[in-house]
């Protein structure tokens, strides 16, 4: 198993810093398989260069995010929408 791969839930501390609302229970919707699901239901991969978030179903990239000096650096790409 891989020890980068955790839940979404990981993220919420690291978005948290991005949004002023609990991100893990936003609605996330795949752009790929059309899963939607709570931010904190998918998968989280963190590294020390960004994390990115997968969907549970499909694997695709939903959500991708650095951070350096300059600021965050969000992907929203993989993503439909996010309701929150």
């Amino acid at each position: 198993m891989d020890e980068r791969r955790l839940d979404g839930n990981a993220v919420g501390g690291l978005l948290g810093e991005v949004f002023t609302f609990e991100v893990t229970m936003a609605e996330a919707a795949c752009d790929r398989c059309g899963t939607v699901a709570h931010v904190g239901e998918t998968m989280a991969y963190v590294t020390e260069i960004g994390t990115v978030v997968r969907c549970a179903r499909c694997d695709n990239a939903l959500i991708r995010i650095a951070q350096n000096p300059r600021g965050y650096f969000l992907d929203l790409r993989g993503v439909s929408y996010l309701r929150f």
